[in-house]
Order: C-alpha cells, then structure tokens, then sequence
C-alpha cells in the first residue's frame, strides 16, 4: 500500500499499532489532526470527526442550522408582538391572547417527540426538511387568517413543524470535534439572537403601517430561504452508521476530508449499534436503568427552562405596558406597542448575545452541571428583583441580564443533552426534552400575561421558585459531559 496524498507508508509502522499522518503537526495539536487507527484498522466516527477538526465542512453547516434557528426566533418573538396587536385589531381578551401562545407550544409538544422519531428512524435531514416546508406553508397561511379561530388553528399548525427544529442541534452537534462542540452549539444561539433582534426591528418598521399580517408574512422569508437550502444538508455519518449504512457514513466523512482539506483516515469504518436497526429512536430506551434519572431530571430543566424564558420575553412587554399604565401616560383598554417599547424590547433582546458569550467562557471552566445550575440562581434572584418598583431605565437594565443569563441557560441545555445520550437515541432524547419543554412554555402565558397583571410578587416568585429548584435538578444530574466524547452505545453512557 503505497503513501498517496499524506498517507504514510504502512511498511514504515510495522511495530506500530497505530497509523499516523505523514508531517506530525506540533504536540499540542496531534490529538485533532492525527490519524487513530485500532490495530485492526477500523476506526469510529468520532475518531474521524476529531481527526478532521473544524474546518469549512462545519462552517457551512454552522450557516445552515443557524438560519434554521433564526427562523424559528422570529416566529417565537412575534409571539410577544401578536397579542398586543390580536387584542386592540380583534378585541381577544387576556386569556385568548394567553391562548394565541399556548397554542404554539402545544404544538410543539405534541410534535417534538414525533419529529425525534423521524429523525432517528430516517435521518435527520430528511425531519428537517419536511420541518422547513410545514413551517413556511403555515406561517404564512396564518398571515392571511380570516378570524382569530383560523389564525388559532394555524399557529397551532406553525408549532407543530417547529418542534423539529431543535433537531438541527443534533445534526450540527454529530458533525463537531469534541474540543470545540461546545463552544461552537452555544455560539450557535448568536443566530436565535439574531432573529429575535431582526424581528422586533421588522416590527418597529412594519407595524405603524402595515399591521401584524404583514408582519407575519415577512417574517417567513427566512424560512422559505431554509426550505430551500435543506437539499444541500449532509445526513448525519453518525446516524449512517447506526443504520448500517456505512458506505454513505465514509462518504460523508471524505466530504469532509475534502472541505477542510485534510486526509481521511485509512481502515475501515465501525458500524456499532448495540440497540439495533429496529430497535432505534424509541422513547421508552430513554428510561431504561442506565438513563431513567438523567432523562427526568433533564425533561424537568428543559421544562423550567422554557417555562422561565419564554415567561421573561412576554412579561418584558407586559411589565413595559404596566408601567406606562401605572405612571398615568396611558390608560386606555387597548395600547398598540408603541416605538419605545419596541427599542426597550430590542435592548433586552440584545443582551441574548453577552450571554452567549458568557456561557462559552463559564461552561469550559466550570461544566455543564454547574454552569446552568448557577445561571438559574442568578435568573431568579434577577426575577425577584423585579418586583421593586424602579424606574424604566432599572427595568430595562434587569430585564437585560435576565435575558442574557436565561438565554444561554437555555444553550447550554442544547449542549449537554445531545452529549449525554447515544447515537440512536440522541434524536429522540433531544426531542423529547424539548416536547416536554414546551409543557412549561404553555403553562408561562397564564403567568406572564394573566396572573402578572393581578399580583407582580405572585408571578416572579413563581418564576424565582421553578428557577431554584431547577438549578438543584442540574446539581443532581449523574453525568458531567464536560470533555466527553459523543458515544455511539447504549452500554457507553454510563
């Protein structure tokens, strides 16, 4: 066998069980770029993926699955703008708009296991491909509701393609060295981030003139633009390979050989799935012996986590419409959102981005368990705060920290969760936690838009509470993931 584009003569390693790459990059570096070959020539696909490293493969992949997620924020914040505006063009009461969010979640809920399935039984590109057709042709169907029963029944349609959304983590996470997994799905959220600044601000210019149906039809070009790209997305080599299809996982890989312009490793590829093909993407495997407590601690701080953040971005215009009423500027029954209320809610979206970058730095020193177990004590303490009766220069700066420390609370939930179940699990795992999620995302209206106008103190300290006892969750988990590989077996999670 002779040495073709880096690949080192076999003859030369005879007395080595291992074959490396010909021009060994410095110490520091070999663990990335190395070849790591068992000595019966076969290797993993987390051996590839690590030996492959980060390159433009990962980086076009980072653009696709980030518009997938930018899309979906603008479709969760205009859910802050739609009541308002539902309320003073319908005259819907406070629990229909309550309901307009609700029916969303619920939705989601109820797909989000569904689309988990999908995606483990035939892929992930397949599930999110579908995903982006459903949610352009709903959203903009329900832009042209006649009445608010229409309008009710296709949002409900809109959450339900949602709710596969989050499966665009498990694809970008399958295809991420372990030092840089990370780093690189929390930064992922810069793009949710994105979207939420770039719909208060379609807001701010389309609502004075056009109303909320055009704001609504608007807001789908992005996902048509996903629509149209999901052709393009690689099929997880991961999940290939959990098919028994290895020939298409090794295609794969060399495509990301080529992209980044490194070797591919030589021997063969491992086809290892102790739960087997017929057996995969079942939500029962989450509760076997091995994961029974990390699955329910988990479904319980995706739930409080849902339930806290999206709580916080409808009471940011709740609480900006009760100050303007309680400092008499405002009395009226119906109070379109007016500039300063969209400029105050972009500010407080805004601050999504330093705590991204906050959570990146906190979660390499500290780890998963840790760090969103101390993000949910700061967010509570943030919440109780609320309640005193500041200014709207104070409310706003809270609301800002609050922001940030939920929403990378919420990235970091993205980052352990695919890291601690298995291959042929992991989609269903992701999308359970995220159905479940959605439990407490139904729950917050009633909280945020309807208890919140009767008592303040109420509210937040139901917030405040679900938050503490989530970071004791977090606490509790059994398995710290900081520094793990992905595993690709049942038997390799505990």
């Amino acid at each position: 066998m002779r040495r073709t584009k880096g690949y080192q003569d076999l003859d030369e390693n005879a007395g080595d069980p291992r074959v490396s790459i010909s021009q060994m990059p410095p110490p520091q570096e070999i663990e990335m770029v190395s070849v790591s070959v068992v000595p019966d020539d076969t290797f993993t696909v987390t051996q590839a993926v690590n030996a492959l490293g980060f390159g433009w493969f990962q980086v076009k992949l980072s653009l696709c699955t980030g518009l997938c997620w930018m899309a979906d924020s603008m479709e969760m914040t205009i859910l802050s703008i739609l009541s308002p505006a539902l309320h003073c063009e319908w005259n819907i009461s406070k629990y229909q708009q309550a309901l307009t969010t609700t029916v969303v979640f619920l939705g989601m809920m109820l797909s989000s296991t569904f689309w988990g399935n999908i995606s483990d039984r035939y892929g992930r590109k397949t599930a999110l491909s579908m995903c982006g057709v459903l949610l352009f042709y709903y959203g903009f169907l329900s832009a042209i509701a006649p009445n608010f029963l229409w309008l009710l029944f296709l949002r409900g349609l809109v959450g339900f393609a949602i709710g596969c959304v989050p499966q665009s983590v498990t694809l970008y996470a399958e295809f991420l060295p372990t030092k840089q997994r990370a780093k690189c799905v929390v930064l992922l959220d810069c793009f949710w981030a994105l979207g939420a600044c770039l719909e208060v601000a379609l807001a701010l210019v389309v609502m004075p003139t056009l109303g909320v149906h055009w704001l609504l039809a608007l807001s789908t070009i992005p996902l048509l633009i996903f629509a149209i790209i999901c052709p393009w997305l690689p099929e997880s080599a991961r999940y290939h390979v959990a098919s028994g299809q290895p020939d298409k996982a090794l295609a794969t890989l060399e495509q990301i050989a080529q992209d980044n312009g490194r070797p591919m490793l030589l021997g063969r590829l491992v086809c290892d799935d102790s739960v087997g093909i017929g057996q995969r993407g079942r939500l029962k495997h989450l509760l076997i012996p091995h994961l029974r407590n990390t699955s329910l601690l988990l479904w319980f701080i995706w739930m409080s986590c849902a339930f806290c953040y999206y709580g916080l971005v409808l009471m940011t215009t709740e609480l900006f419409e009760t100050d303007l009423e309680t400092s008499g500027e405002c009395a009226a029954d119906c109070r379109p959102l007016q500039t300063t209320d969209y400029m105050d809610l972009l500010w407080t979206t805004l601050a999504e981005f330093p705590g991204i970058f906050a959570t990146i730095f906190i979660i390499e020193k500290c780890g998963r368990k840790r760090t969103m177990a101390s993000q949910f004590v700061i967010f509570a303490i943030c919440v109780c705060v609320l309640t005193y009766n500041g200014n709207r220069t104070f409310l706003t700066c809270v609301l800002f920290l609050a922001r940030g420390i939920i929403a990378g609370l919420f990235q970091a939930a993205y980052v352990y969760t695919p890291e601690v179940y298995p291959t042929a699990l992991r989609a269903t795992a992701v999308g359970a936690c995220s159905g479940v999620a959605r439990l407490g995302a139904m729950i917050t209206p009633y909280v945020a838009q309807v208890l919140l106008k009767n008592s303040i103190v109420v509210a937040t300290g139901v917030y405040s509470i679900a938050a503490v006892l989530a970071a004791i969750a977090c606490l509790a988990l059994p398995i710290e993931t900081k520094g793990r590989e992905m595993r690709d077996t049942i038997t390799s999670t505990t």
